[in-house]
């Protein structure tokens, strides 16, 4: 447990090194770092610091201290103790290397850590299958994003000619102009919203509840579901601006702002009830990033930075009452205020900005949200209503959140409550305090936090200040109007649970139901085509392999190669070689008549020496030296093993269509490689690579015969991972043989 709080001390740190940069973004600065990574291929690790990436590394690194204190005592006693620190370490860094990258590619990288760590995080408990089949869930939805994602940024690489996202927003002119632009701006989408949990891939989130509490309140308020939004905000300067942008934002956003808030309010667990609430916020988050306006991308950091402080709050909050009374039900719980008066001061702070009241910096936050919302140039009324809506059901939410665990007669519990340790209370107090402190200072959030992360998404925005009080305007009506609808959703809380719950029941077609129908599907194919395919036959194993082969080859061939249909030239060969040749073909005809295996085997030997032969007439000795002992081994082994097995008389029992299939694909692999190899040899060979080797074998590698400089020192790794191949297929069919003796 020690150790477990000594790790904390890395985000601390890493959370001091941000706040020396913070003066430095404020006034403007932005530092690049860059190291060759793939040169020929264009890709550096490219990193930048700038008031955008210093703002989310401060949420990543600060939030991360909290939670890992509190992982420390929450976990106490739990199997895999540390591989849980070591997998949690990794997701903050993997997530600090995601917003502080300026390249494309490195950024890819890092976002697919994430996607591979939170899997491994969610499924922590892997003895529990439903812990395990969400976490699978998680990485598909998130995986399958990110391949889109890639998709994107390689189209974005190649029609920039740079994969560095700072030298990005100097060519949006070129990117929103191309006939690209659309299907970069949806696979771009695809990725940020699969992330984010955006409607229609929403479903994924509240499941991932699986995970461990803190893995939880990490993944909610600064990791993993900010990266889709981190996106959004980072490609603003390149992507944004144009009406499909700011239209599809606008109105996906607003759509899982009101589906996460009208789901969360059918919940009674408080997690999942969290759960759909951080749905809701990542659509306000993404609808306000559709705007190009300084209040609405104002409104979007600024909300950005509440949502973070409340949700870490609130997620340790649920922790500490789950781990102190043993459940998380809303209905089996009440009065905790006597037994845990610390963790609820924390609760109240965290549940007071949530909802928005005066003085926290929700309110400020609603403010900015209504003032940004009311300025949308595409739609503001449906984004006004939206947010009112939304914020409505979530001073609901957090009057259920806080009222009903901490407030009335105390409830009997599965463990009697008390408070819990200093290191799981700490986080709800400070970052709840924080909520508080912010709301009364937010004119210094604003300039220090804020607006340097609004400059970096709009250089050209203007001043937007946070400030308590208005005065009295439109924004400050819309927050009356939000807190009267709130207290009016809580009164009639429990018959809007059941019917939401009743109707989230009776949902013919549902996000998770489709995805589910789909994996079902997937796995059913999968084995019809396994029973099909994979039937323990070699023989059909070997025919779908050469038949795939040749369709798709030369598909691609008919597609791309000029001449396709050109009659190939024959070469012209002395008489001994085509003496050869028929030697050959007569062997091939040897092997498909005969009955006897040994016979065939004779045969094919005759038909690899013979390729032995043509390579020591065209000056290759130790190829061919190579062909002929792989030929006589082959002949030896097979042969031994042929004689347990049936004759062929015995074993023909093929219908005549199978045999004119096979004959088909053995015809048509056939002439397809013979087309292949005239094809390639009667064109211009380009000897780049040759003159290479020629020139740096003996140089570099001090050996004379080039290929085997090239299997020792060029491709040494390869090679030895064909050894290791070759020698664990030996050691695999030993086991076997030496099985079946047994």
């Amino acid at each position: 447990m020690i150790v477990g709080r000594m790790t904390a001390l890395l985000p601390l740190v890493l959370f001091a090194g941000l706040c020396l940069q913070v003066p430095a973004v404020v006034g403007g600065g932005v530092a690049c770092l860059s190291w060759e990574w793939a040169p020929g291929m264009g890709v550096n690790a490219d990193f930048i610091v700038d008031g955008l990436s210093v703002f989310f590394g401060l949420i990543i690194s600060g939030i991360g201290v909290f939670v890992i204190l509190f992982a420390a005592d929450y976990l106490r006693g739990t199997l895999h103790y540390a591989r849980f620190f070591v997998f949690l370490h990794l997701f903050l860094l993997a997530m600090l290397g995601l917003v502080f990258a300026d390249n494309l590619i490195t950024l890819f990288v890092f976002w697919e850590l994430t996607t591979v760590l939170s899997y491994l995080l969610i499924g922590f408990d892997n003895e529990n299958e439903t812990a395990r089949r969400h976490a699978r869930q998680a990485l598909l939805v998130t995986g399958a994003g990110g391949l889109a994602l890639l998709i994107g940024f390689l189209l974005i690489g190649g029609l920039a000619g740079t994969y560095r996202l700072s030298a990005l927003a100097e060519l949006a002119r070129v990117i929103q102009g191309h006939v690209l632009y659309l299907p970069i701006l949806v696979l771009v989408f695809i990725g940020a919203f699969t992330k984010s949990a955006q409607f229609p891939f929403h479903f994924w989130l509240p499941n991932a509840m699986s995970a461990p509490t803190p893995i939880s309140a990490f993944l909610h308020s600064a990791t993993m579901v900010k990266a889709g939004i981190y996106l959004l905000a980072r490609f603003h300067p390149v992507l944004g601006g144009t009406p499909i942008w700011m239209g599809t934002l606008v109105i996906v956003g607003g759509v899982t702002a009101l589906l996460g808030s009208v789901l969360a309010l059918g919940q009674s667990d408080l997690k999942r009830l969290l759960a759909y609430t951080t749905i809701m916020a990542l659509g306000i988050l993404t609808m306000f990033l559709g705007g190009k306006t300084t209040p609405a991308l104002t409104a979007a950091v600024t909300f950005m930075l509440v949502h973070s402080l409340y949700k870490s709050a609130l997620f340790l909050v649920v922790g500490i009452i789950d781990h102190e009374t043993g459940t998380r039900e809303v209905t089996r719980i009440g009065g905790l205020i006597r037994a845990m008066p610390v963790t609820a001061f924390g609760a109240a702070t965290a549940a007071m900005s949530m909802a928005g009241f005066p003085l926290f910096l929700g309110f400020v936050g609603k403010e900015i949200m209504y003032e940004g919302a009311l300025a949308e140039e595409l739609f503001p009324a449906f984004a006004t209503s939206a947010a009112v809506l939304s914020n409505a059901l979530m001073t609901a939410v957090a009057g259920i959140v806080l009222i009903r665990p901490f407030l009335g007669g105390q409830r009997p519990t599965p463990k009697s409550p008390h408070e819990a340790p200093v290191c799981m209370w700490l986080g709800p107090v400070v970052i709840g305090s924080l909520c508080l402190i912010f709301g009364i200072i937010p004119d210094w959030v604003g300039r220090w936090l804020v607006e340097p992360a609004v400059s970096a998404i709009n250089p050209i925005a203007e001043h937007s200040g946070l400030t308590l009080f208005h005065g009295v305007n439109n924004p400050l009506l819309l927050s009356i109007l939000t807190l009267a609808l709130g207290a009016c959703f809580y009164l009639i809380r429990r018959p809007l649970r059941r019917s939401v719950a009743a109707l989230a029941a009776g949902m013919p077609v549902t996000a998770n139901g489709v995805y589910e129908l789909g994996m079902a599907a997937t796995a059913r194919t999968a084995v019809m085509l396994t029973g099909f395919i994979q039937n323990g036959s070699l023989h059909r194993y070997l025919v779908t392999i050469l038949a795939v082969f040749t369709l798709t080859a030369a598909g691609v061939w008919a597609l791309n190669a000029e001449g396709f249909f050109e009659p190939p030239l024959f070469p012209v060969l002395p008489f001994w070689q085509w003496l050869l040749v028929a030697l050959m073909a007569s062997a091939v005809g040897v092997v498909v008549a005969a009955r006897s295996r040994i016979l065939a085997v004779c045969a094919l030997g005759v038909v690899g020496s013979g390729a032995a032969l043509v390579f020591l007439a065209y000056g290759a000795p130790d190829l061919a030296l190579t062909q002929l002992l792989v030929e006589t081994l082959t002949l030896i082994i097979v042969a031994i093993v042929l004689l347990r097995l049936p004759p062929l008389a015995q074993a023909a029992g093929a219908p005549l269509s199978a045999r004119w299939f096979d004959a088909l694909v053995a015809v048509g692999a056939g002439t397809l490689v013979a087309a292949l190899t005239m094809a390639t040899t009667s064109g211009v060979l380009d000897r780049q690579l040759t003159e290479f080797f020629e020139h740096n074998s003996y140089l570099a590698a001090h050996g004379r015969n080039i290929v085997n400089v090239i299997l020792v020192d060029f491709r040494g790794l390869d090679t030895l991972g064909e050894i290791v191949v070759v020698a664990t297929a030996g050691l695999a069919g030993f086991a076997l043989i030496a099985g079946r003796r047994r």
